[in-house]
Order: C-alpha cells, then sequence, then structure tokens
C-alpha cells in the first residue's frame, strides 16, 4: 500500500481534481514501526475548502450516495474510498460530470487507509453500507467490521462523530453485533476501551421516501425482498446533560 506523506504537511489541490493520486500521498515512511503516527496526513487539506466538516464512505462503489448527499450538502467535504478500480473511475467520472467541487475519491483499501493514514478527530461521520459480507468462514478477515476498524473509528471520528452501518447480510449483521457488543456503551465494554454510544438509525436526508441511504445496493435488494439491519454508532467525547 502506498500512502503518505510525513505528519502535518498539507497538499496543494487543483481545482476540478477528483481522483486522489497515490503521488498526492506518497509512500508511507519507515518511522511507521515506531510511530504510528509519522504516516498520518491532514485529509482534510485534499481539498479546496478544506476547513470544512468531512465525512468519509467507505465502498463508495458507483458513487450514487455521494452524488446525492453531497449536492445536499455542499457545505460539506465527502472522501469516498473505493477498492475496485473500475468502480472507482466510474464514480470519479460521475462526479466530475455532476460539478461536485466538494467530493474526492481513493482508490485503496478503506480500512488500512483509515489505520495507517487518517489522524485523531478527522471525520465527523463514516459512512459503511453494504460492505462485502465476505460469507466463507475462511474469509470473515476480509471483513471492514473488526476489532481495529472499530478502534479507528473511535480515533479518527470527531467527538461525538457518527458511523453510519447499513447491511442487507443477516450472517454478517450478526458478526457486526458481536462486534458492537464489545465496543457500544454497554456493561460488557472493556472498562480501558473507548466505547461508542449505540443509536437507531436515522435515513440519510439523500434517501427516497422508503430508504434508508438509496445506494444501489439498497435499491436492487429491496427489489429482491431482502430486508436490512442499521445503526448508528456514536463516538465517544461529548458529555450531554
Amino acid at each position: 500500500m502506498s500512502f503518505g506523506l510525513g505528519r502535518g504537511r498539507r497538499l496543494d489541490v487543483a481545482p476540478g481534481v477528483v481522483g486522489v493520486e497515490h503521488d498526492e500521498l506518497g509512500p508511507l515512511p519507515d518511522e511507521i514501526l515506531t510511530d504510528p503516527r509519522a504516516g498520518w496526513v491532514d485529509v482534510r487539506a485534499l481539498f479546496e475548502t478544506p476547513e470544512r466538516p468531512l465525512e468519509i464512505e467507505i465502498g463508495s462503489g458507483k458513487g450514487t450516495f455521494l452524488l446525492q448527499q453531497a449536492a445536499l450538502a455542499p457545505d460539506t467535504n465527502f472522501l469516498g474510498i473505493e477498492w475496485a478500480q473500475e468502480f472507482y473511475a466510474y464514480a470519479c467520472d460521475r462526479v466530475r460530470r455532476r460539478g461536485l467541487a466538494n467530493v474526492r475519491l481513493l482508490n485503496a483499501d478503506a480500512t488500512e487507509f483509515l489505520h495507517w493514514r487518517a489522524p485523531d478527530q478527522v471525520a465527523s461521520v463514516i459512512h459503511l453500507y453494504f460492505s462485502d459480507p465476505w460469507p466463507k468462514k475462511k474469509h470473515h478477515k476480509k471483513r471492514v467490521v473488526q476489532d481495529r476498524f472499530l478502534s479507528d473509528c473511535a480515533r479518527v471520528l470527531e467527538p461525538g462523530g457518527e458511523l453510519r452501518i447499513v447491511t442487507d447480510h443477516d450472517e454478517y449483521w450478526a458478526w457486526m453485533e458481536a462486534h458492537f457488543a464489545r465496543w457500544a456503551a454497554s456493561d460488557s465494554a472493556a472498562p480501558d476501551r473507548p466505547t461508542f454510544e449505540r443509536l437507531p438509525f436515522d435515513r440519510a436526508q439523500s434517501a427516497g421516501a422508503d430508504e434508508l441511504v438509496g445506494t444501489n445496493f439498497e435499491r436492487k435488494f429491496r427489489v429482491e425482498g431482502r430486508s436490512f439491519h442499521a445503526c448508528v454508532l456514536r463516538a465517544p467525547g461529548v458529555e450531554r446533560g
């Protein structure tokens, strides 16, 4: 995985560029072996207006959610991360044609990017919709939802930020529930582990009347009659009276 600028370095972004080029990030420095923060970049500086709130979508696919949501929230920056190169290229083209200056896309493994490149408290929301369930047991290690991923989300999200999750896969949801039990505020949460507050999922602003988020997968699965599981995990750090 080749990502990496030194910590604190900012990036100059040409107007109209959608895809994040790997030379904008550079290689991971050797220092990450002793200092995990050495590879962090100012992710917000990938955008023309870096002071805006940042939302990250993991597994952007063809970009349907980003196109819909970014148009309704022009004062928020959206970084979509997609592993499949053909979907990434297709989504970039759609964003470019739409003229959405508040969207950029990265062709990368999102979990590795969060772990090695994203600094603390940089995002207000992380979206994870219909990620690959990897149903075979030997592939479960490839699932996005793992303890390390939840730890990274707790770190990368701003205090009170949200991890928003939707899936149609019953067995993957059971896997998620087992992980949530270790990370959401409850008696089973480890005392030394930052815990999330679990909340009901509120539909996205861009979703249709009968939709949760309105992605291509959701629309396809609704036609097939599938049911959905969803929740919001709110990051720690905000005291509420």
